[in-house]
């Protein structure tokens, strides 16, 4: 079971206070910082820019060298906190789980698509050229069809949370995203826009950014914690990962906002504008499935984790997998790249909306 108290950043004996840690309370702070750095190197040294964007696992793959790179140190070690045997728990409370794989996978992904459809299409059509409008549309249908794994746990230590059901929440989410992802994603995106998705680049996508890190992530768990033992794995290996992770995040998006700079110069109204689907979205699907855990009678301490996984996206892949399909300069990438930017305000807001209708969940035989 992942330690919350180390994983947000707090030694043992404070377990009561719940607060961030400086990273993740400032994340958005720091990403605006990566995206000052980021239109800096893009305007200042555009040929070194270009052949980072320009290197690929392979020809034709689209994959992104640095970027690939930098997400499997970001990937890898959120993997190896997931531990797939808590699985095997599910039969003893099912509501929550399926209240929550309701909303991440047949409501999310689909809400986000007619929500980014009417902002782009008709809402901001006077502001947005149509080639514009799919391009953002996509992104957001990526974005929202990437369910969140790590900051999950940061949101439901925040919120009393049960830790063990929020790992098996993340646990289902992470092998269902293996199967789902790639034909959501593509039969959305094709549907709210005029846009083709390859089916081959999704392909590698999801291998390069989902397969490879979590069969990494797996292997590792299982190996290291057979040669010394899940305190030690726990408590004293993950942490050491965290600055890592830290480093590989910002450093990633340097490189985004890089590829990005001369769209993002030309075109900063259309990230205020990208934000407003996004936001509407959020607080839909995280009210949905806090309403459904209420009237199933699911406890507080599931309920708002559930919650919040329904609003929160995994925008590392999310991010990955646009700059795959559509280029490092795209629409697309800028637009989840604007998911990353809302993240932690949003989500604060999320948890404290949880915390004061806790009451709501005072209820006898909550499962």
């Amino acid at each position: 079971m992942v330690n919350l108290t180390e994983e947000a950043g707090l030694p043992v004996a404070s377990a009561e206070v719940k607060r961030l840690n400086l990273f993740e309370r400032y994340l958005t702070l720091w990403v605006g910082l990566c995206m000052l750095a980021g239109l800096g190197l893009g305007k200042w040294v555009p040929s070194a820019v270009y052949a980072l964007r320009t290197l690929e696992l392979g020809q034709g793959s689209q994959v992104n060298v640095p970027i690939a790179v930098l997400i499997w140190l970001m990937i890898t070690p959120m993997m190896m906190k997931v531990d797939f045997s808590s699985i095997r728990d599910i039969g003893k409370r099912p509501r929550g789980l399926l209240v929550t794989l309701f909303v991440n996978w047949l409501v999310k992904p689909f809400s986000m698509a007619l929500i980014a459809w009417l902002f782009f299409r008709h809402v901001f059509a006077g502001w947005i050229a149509p080639a514009e409008a799919d391009q953002y549309i996509a992104g957001t249908i990526i974005l929202a069809a990437a369910p969140c794994t790590a900051m999950v746990f940061v949101w439901s230590y925040l919120t009393d949370g049960d830790p063990a059901y929020t790992l098996v929440q993340v646990s289902v989410n992470d092998l269902i995203m293996l199967f789902l992802f790639a034909p959501i994603v593509r039969f959305l995106v094709r549907g709210a826009s005029s846009l083709s998705v390859p089916f081959a680049v999704l392909l590698y996508s999801v291998i390069s950014f989902i397969v490879i890190p979590l069969a990494a992530g797996m292997i590792l768990r299982a190996w290291l914690i057979r040669r010394n033992g899940k305190v030690w794995f726990e408590e004293t290996l993950l942490p050491r990962f965290a600055p890592i992770t830290i480093v590989a995040l910002l450093a990633t998006l340097v490189l985004i906002f890089a590829f990005q700079a001369d769209n993002i110069t030309g075109k900063f109204f259309h990230v205020v504008l990208i934000a407003a689907p996004i936001l509407v979205q959020v607080y839909l699907n995280s009210s949905l499935a806090y309403g459904l855990m209420r009237l199933f009678r699911v406890s507080h301490a599931v309920a708002a984790p559930g919650a919040l996984i329904g609003a929160s996206n995994f925008f590392e892949l999310a991010v990955a997998t646009a700059i795959a399909l559509f280029g490092p300069g795209s629409g697309a990438a800028l637009a989840t790249v604007v998911g990353v930017l809302v993240e932690v305000p949003v989500m604060l807001s999320v948890c404290a909306a949880c915390n004061r209708t806790r009451g709501w969940f005072a209820f006898e035989g909550a499962k």
